[in-house]
Protein backbone atom coordinates (compact mmCIF):
# COMPACT_ATOMS: atom_id res chain seq x y z
CA UNK A 1 0.00 0.00 0.00
CA UNK A 2 1.55 3.46 -0.68
CA UNK A 3 1.79 5.90 1.55
CA UNK A 4 -0.66 8.78 1.06
CA UNK A 5 1.70 12.08 0.31
CA UNK A 6 1.51 15.57 2.61
CA UNK A 7 1.38 18.63 1.11
CA UNK A 8 4.87 20.80 0.45
CA UNK A 9 5.42 23.63 1.73
CA UNK A 10 5.41 25.02 -1.10
CA UNK A 11 2.30 23.76 -1.73
CA UNK A 12 0.64 25.14 1.58
CA UNK A 13 2.34 28.73 0.10
CA UNK A 14 0.55 28.37 -2.82
CA UNK A 15 -2.74 27.84 -1.15
CA UNK A 16 -2.43 30.70 1.22
CA UNK A 17 -1.14 33.06 -1.25
CA UNK A 18 -4.69 32.12 -3.20
CA UNK A 19 -6.73 32.46 -0.42
CA UNK A 20 -5.00 35.63 0.46
CA UNK A 21 -5.64 36.90 -3.14
CA UNK A 22 -9.10 35.95 -3.22
CA UNK A 23 -9.86 37.34 0.06
CA UNK A 24 -8.27 41.01 -1.23
CA UNK A 25 -10.53 40.60 -4.10
CA UNK A 26 -13.41 40.01 -2.06
CA UNK A 27 -13.24 42.49 1.04
CA UNK A 28 -13.77 45.24 -1.48
CA UNK A 29 -17.03 43.90 -3.11
CA UNK A 30 -18.29 42.87 0.70
CA UNK A 31 -17.76 46.53 1.86
CA UNK A 32 -20.00 47.98 -0.66
CA UNK A 33 -22.48 45.15 -0.44
CA UNK A 34 -22.56 46.18 3.08
CA UNK A 35 -22.75 49.96 2.20
CA UNK A 36 -25.07 49.05 -0.49
CA UNK A 37 -27.67 47.72 2.27
CA UNK A 38 -27.18 50.60 4.86
CA UNK A 39 -28.50 53.29 2.01
CA UNK A 40 -31.17 50.84 1.19
CA UNK A 41 -31.91 51.01 5.03
CA UNK A 42 -31.55 54.64 4.75
CA UNK A 43 -33.80 55.28 1.96
CA UNK A 44 -36.59 52.95 3.40
CA UNK A 45 -36.90 54.94 6.74
CA UNK A 46 -36.58 57.77 4.55
CA UNK A 47 -39.88 56.87 2.38
CA UNK A 48 -41.79 55.96 6.05
CA UNK A 49 -41.18 59.31 7.07
CA UNK A 50 -42.67 60.44 4.27
CA UNK A 51 -45.78 58.36 4.39
CA UNK A 52 -46.01 60.10 7.86
CA UNK A 53 -45.92 63.65 6.64
CA UNK A 54 -48.28 62.79 3.73
CA UNK A 55 -50.62 61.38 6.03
CA UNK A 56 -50.14 64.58 8.71
CA UNK A 57 -50.33 67.03 5.56
CA UNK A 58 -53.82 65.47 4.48
CA UNK A 59 -55.17 65.92 7.88
CA UNK A 60 -54.27 69.27 8.14
CA UNK A 61 -55.21 71.40 5.20
CA UNK A 62 -52.14 69.92 3.42
CA UNK A 63 -50.00 71.93 5.04
CA UNK A 64 -46.78 70.69 7.22
CA UNK A 65 -46.44 70.62 10.46
CA UNK A 66 -45.57 74.59 12.16
CA UNK A 67 -43.54 73.75 15.31
CA UNK A 68 -43.47 76.15 18.17
CA UNK A 69 -42.52 79.80 18.44
CA UNK A 70 -42.61 82.38 15.33
CA UNK A 71 -39.39 80.31 13.99
CA UNK A 72 -40.82 76.88 14.02
CA UNK A 73 -38.43 75.30 16.74
CA UNK A 74 -39.16 71.73 17.97
CA UNK A 75 -41.82 70.36 15.58
CA UNK A 76 -41.08 66.87 16.57
CA UNK A 77 -43.34 67.58 19.85
CA UNK A 78 -46.04 67.49 17.20
CA UNK A 79 -45.74 63.97 16.36
CA UNK A 80 -47.88 61.38 18.37
CA UNK A 81 -45.92 59.40 21.14
CA UNK A 82 -45.31 56.39 19.19
CA UNK A 83 -43.73 58.26 16.21
CA UNK A 84 -41.54 60.54 18.91
CA UNK A 85 -40.26 58.37 20.69
CA UNK A 86 -36.89 57.01 19.40
CA UNK A 87 -37.41 53.62 21.47
CA UNK A 88 -40.53 52.82 19.70
CA UNK A 89 -39.76 54.36 16.02
CA UNK A 90 -36.34 53.12 15.28
CA UNK A 91 -37.16 54.79 11.64
CA UNK A 92 -35.56 57.58 13.63
CA UNK A 93 -32.15 56.31 12.43
CA UNK A 94 -30.14 55.91 9.60
CA UNK A 95 -28.43 52.46 9.91
CA UNK A 96 -25.15 54.48 10.08
CA UNK A 97 -25.81 56.38 12.93
CA UNK A 98 -28.11 54.68 16.04
CA UNK A 99 -26.13 56.38 18.63
CA UNK A 100 -27.17 59.15 20.31
CA UNK A 101 -24.75 61.80 21.58
CA UNK A 102 -25.95 61.74 24.86
CA UNK A 103 -26.69 58.30 26.57
CA UNK A 104 -29.88 57.62 28.72
CA UNK A 105 -27.85 58.32 31.68
CA UNK A 106 -27.51 61.63 30.51
CA UNK A 107 -23.72 61.43 29.31
CA UNK A 108 -22.11 62.56 26.36
CA UNK A 109 -19.86 61.32 23.84
CA UNK A 110 -16.79 63.08 24.70
CA UNK A 111 -15.70 63.09 20.38
CA UNK A 112 -18.83 63.64 18.29
CA UNK A 113 -18.19 62.76 14.72
CA UNK A 114 -21.13 61.80 11.88
CA UNK A 115 -21.89 58.40 12.93
CA UNK A 116 -23.69 60.02 16.21
CA UNK A 117 -27.77 60.52 15.77
CA UNK A 118 -29.01 63.66 17.75
CA UNK A 119 -30.76 64.17 21.27
CA UNK A 120 -31.45 62.35 23.39
CA UNK A 121 -34.02 65.41 23.86
CA UNK A 122 -36.61 65.62 26.55
CA UNK A 123 -38.40 68.43 28.26
CA UNK A 124 -41.80 70.28 27.25
CA UNK A 125 -42.73 71.91 24.56
CA UNK A 126 -46.03 73.83 23.22
CA UNK A 127 -47.04 72.65 26.38
CA UNK A 128 -46.24 68.89 25.49
CA UNK A 129 -43.89 66.26 27.35
CA UNK A 130 -41.67 64.76 25.51
CA UNK A 131 -42.11 60.72 26.45
CA UNK A 132 -40.14 59.49 29.29
CA UNK A 133 -37.18 57.54 27.09
CA UNK A 134 -36.54 60.90 24.84
CA UNK A 135 -36.11 62.02 21.82
CA UNK A 136 -33.52 61.31 19.36
CA UNK A 137 -32.64 60.35 15.53
CA UNK A 138 -30.78 61.13 12.67
CA UNK A 139 -33.16 62.91 10.34
CA UNK A 140 -33.54 66.18 9.85
CA UNK A 141 -36.82 67.75 8.48
CA UNK A 142 -35.91 70.98 5.64
CA UNK A 143 -37.09 73.88 8.29
CA UNK A 144 -38.12 75.93 5.29
CA UNK A 145 -41.36 73.41 4.87
CA UNK A 146 -42.75 74.52 8.34
CA UNK A 147 -45.41 76.93 8.39
CA UNK A 148 -44.75 79.55 10.55
CA UNK A 149 -46.55 82.90 10.96
CA UNK A 150 -46.33 84.92 7.71
CA UNK A 151 -44.99 87.73 8.46
CA UNK A 152 -42.26 85.83 10.70
CA UNK A 153 -38.29 84.79 9.35
CA UNK A 154 -37.11 81.37 9.59
CA UNK A 155 -33.57 80.85 11.02
CA UNK A 156 -30.82 82.66 9.19
CA UNK A 157 -33.08 85.51 8.02
CA UNK A 158 -35.44 83.82 5.03
CA UNK A 159 -38.78 85.21 4.75
CA UNK A 160 -41.75 83.07 5.92
CA UNK A 161 -42.95 83.87 1.86
CA UNK A 162 -40.09 82.05 0.36
CA UNK A 163 -41.20 78.38 2.71
CA UNK A 164 -42.82 75.81 1.37
CA UNK A 165 -45.76 74.92 3.96
CA UNK A 166 -47.33 72.68 1.95
CA UNK A 167 -46.05 69.94 -0.39
CA UNK A 168 -48.30 70.76 -3.37
CA UNK A 169 -45.70 72.36 -5.20
CA UNK A 170 -43.92 73.18 -8.54
CA UNK A 171 -40.62 71.17 -8.76
CA UNK A 172 -41.24 69.24 -5.34
CA UNK A 173 -39.14 66.44 -6.72
CA UNK A 174 -36.18 69.21 -6.08
CA UNK A 175 -37.24 70.25 -2.75
CA UNK A 176 -35.87 68.44 0.08
CA UNK A 177 -38.54 67.16 2.83
CA UNK A 178 -36.13 64.68 5.16
CA UNK A 179 -32.47 64.61 4.90
CA UNK A 180 -29.49 62.59 7.08
CA UNK A 181 -28.49 65.37 9.32
CA UNK A 182 -26.64 66.24 13.26
CA UNK A 183 -30.01 68.16 14.25
CA UNK A 184 -34.04 67.64 13.44
CA UNK A 185 -34.44 70.85 11.61
CA UNK A 186 -31.98 72.79 9.32
CA UNK A 187 -32.31 75.82 7.39
CA UNK A 188 -29.04 75.83 4.69
CA UNK A 189 -28.51 78.84 2.91
CA UNK A 190 -27.20 78.90 -0.78
CA UNK A 191 -23.19 80.46 1.15
CA UNK A 192 -22.57 78.15 3.96
CA UNK A 193 -19.35 76.12 3.46
CA UNK A 194 -19.34 72.68 4.75
CA UNK A 195 -17.34 71.86 7.53
CA UNK A 196 -13.74 72.28 7.16
CA UNK A 197 -13.00 68.57 8.67
CA UNK A 198 -14.91 65.78 7.86
CA UNK A 199 -16.21 65.04 11.61
CA UNK A 200 -15.99 68.26 12.80
CA UNK A 201 -19.95 69.17 11.64
CA UNK A 202 -21.54 69.11 14.75
CA UNK A 203 -19.59 72.92 15.32
CA UNK A 204 -20.86 73.59 11.70
CA UNK A 205 -23.39 75.96 9.74
CA UNK A 206 -27.07 74.62 8.51
CA UNK A 207 -25.94 73.23 5.31
CA UNK A 208 -22.21 71.18 7.13
CA UNK A 209 -24.73 69.63 9.45
CA UNK A 210 -26.04 67.77 6.59
CA UNK A 211 -23.22 67.59 4.32
CA UNK A 212 -21.95 64.54 5.85
CA UNK A 213 -20.43 61.75 4.39
CA UNK A 214 -22.90 58.84 6.18
CA UNK A 215 -22.82 56.91 2.57
CA UNK A 216 -19.77 57.27 0.65
CA UNK A 217 -19.98 60.38 -0.62
CA UNK A 218 -24.03 61.04 -0.38
CA UNK A 219 -26.48 60.97 2.38
CA UNK A 220 -30.26 59.86 2.47
CA UNK A 221 -33.08 62.54 1.12
CA UNK A 222 -36.30 62.61 0.67
CA UNK A 223 -38.32 64.78 -1.69
CA UNK A 224 -41.57 67.10 -1.38
CA UNK A 225 -42.88 64.43 -4.06
CA UNK A 226 -42.66 61.69 -1.67
CA UNK A 227 -39.74 60.30 -3.18
CA UNK A 228 -36.08 59.20 -1.63
CA UNK A 229 -32.63 58.81 -3.19
CA UNK A 230 -29.48 58.68 -1.89
CA UNK A 231 -27.67 62.45 -2.65
CA UNK A 232 -24.63 63.49 -3.95
CA UNK A 233 -23.27 66.00 -0.81
CA UNK A 234 -22.28 68.62 -3.24
CA UNK A 235 -25.64 68.26 -4.54
CA UNK A 236 -26.96 69.75 -1.64
CA UNK A 237 -26.35 73.23 -2.98
CA UNK A 238 -28.60 72.28 -6.68
CA UNK A 239 -31.74 71.40 -4.44
CA UNK A 240 -34.78 73.91 -3.79
CA UNK A 241 -34.61 74.24 -0.06
CA UNK A 242 -36.97 76.85 -0.34
CA UNK A 243 -38.67 79.07 -3.09
CA UNK A 244 -36.01 81.93 -3.43
CA UNK A 245 -32.43 79.09 -2.82
CA UNK A 246 -30.04 80.24 -5.63
CA UNK A 247 -29.57 76.43 -7.42
CA UNK A 248 -26.07 77.80 -8.86
CA UNK A 249 -25.26 79.66 -5.76
CA UNK A 250 -21.10 79.85 -5.13
CA UNK A 251 -20.78 76.05 -4.20
CA UNK A 252 -22.45 74.61 -7.92
CA UNK A 253 -20.64 74.18 -11.33
CA UNK A 254 -23.50 76.57 -12.62
CA UNK A 255 -22.31 79.39 -9.60
CA UNK A 256 -18.11 78.84 -10.93
CA UNK A 257 -16.99 76.61 -8.06
CA UNK A 258 -13.68 75.57 -8.05
CA UNK A 259 -12.29 72.46 -6.09
CA UNK A 260 -9.90 75.03 -4.14
CA UNK A 261 -13.53 76.29 -3.01
CA UNK A 262 -14.17 73.48 -1.26
CA UNK A 263 -12.43 71.87 1.86
CA UNK A 264 -10.08 68.72 1.34
CA UNK A 265 -12.24 65.43 2.88
CA UNK A 266 -15.32 66.36 0.16
CA UNK A 267 -12.68 67.90 -2.65
CA UNK A 268 -12.83 64.10 -4.50
CA UNK A 269 -16.62 63.78 -4.83
CA UNK A 270 -18.25 64.30 -7.68
CA UNK A 271 -19.06 68.18 -8.45
CA UNK A 272 -22.96 69.32 -9.46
Amino acid sequence: MCKRKAFTLIELLVVIAIIAILMAILMPALARVKEQARTTGCLANLKQWNLVTKMYCDDNDGKFWSGYGTTGYWWPWQLPDRLLSWKRNKTWFCPTAKKPITDEDGVTAPTFNIYNAWGIFGGTQGGRAAPPEGVAGSYSINGYCLTIPVDATFEGGVHAREGWRTPDVSGAANAPLFIDALRFDLWPLENQRPAEYEYAAWSSNNMGRCCINRHVGFVGVSYMDFSARKTGLKELWTLKWHKSFDVSGPYTLAGGVQTSDWPDWIRPFQDY
